[in-house]
């Protein structure tokens, strides 16, 4: 279920994003599920097409789905990737964390933080 908070300072694209691609993450959303269309997942949350567009380009983007033309977005295999380099990027963020004496809570904050902001794009591959 995607819930898009319209008084949170995330803009709704990342607030679908950042769902999307959990789901996908944690396997609530299987390899090869097929996505609802944008027009009609944009209706089913009262946002703009363009809104839910951008949403699942950066998902493409990052590898999570892919576009097969007029069958649809899916679910892709590739999302098993992004898990595999997130878990990577966390290794190395917590190596310069240790190496820079950033104690764990600080760590952990610096990420929430970045999270929360709205403006954490998809890292380019």
């Amino acid at each position: 279920m995607i819930v898009i908070d319209a008084a949170s300072p995330v803009p709704p694209f990342e607030q679908l994003r950042a769902q999307l691609a959990r789901q996908i993450q944690d396997r609530t959303l299987a390899v090869g599920t097929r996505l609802p269309t944008i027009r009609q997942l944009a209706a089913n949350l009262g946002l703009a097409v363009n809104t839910v567009g951008r949403a699942y380009r950066e998902l493409e983007e990052a590898g999570l789905i892919e576009t097969r033309g007029r069958a649809g977005s899916f679910v892709s295999a590739a999302g098993e990737d992004g898990l595999e380099r997130a878990r990577r990027a966390a290794a190395d963020y917590a190596a310069v964390v240790a190496s820079v004496g950033i104690d764990t809570g600080e760590a952990i904050r610096i990420v929430q933080a970045a999270l929360a902001s709205g403006t954490v794009t998809p890292a380019s591959s």
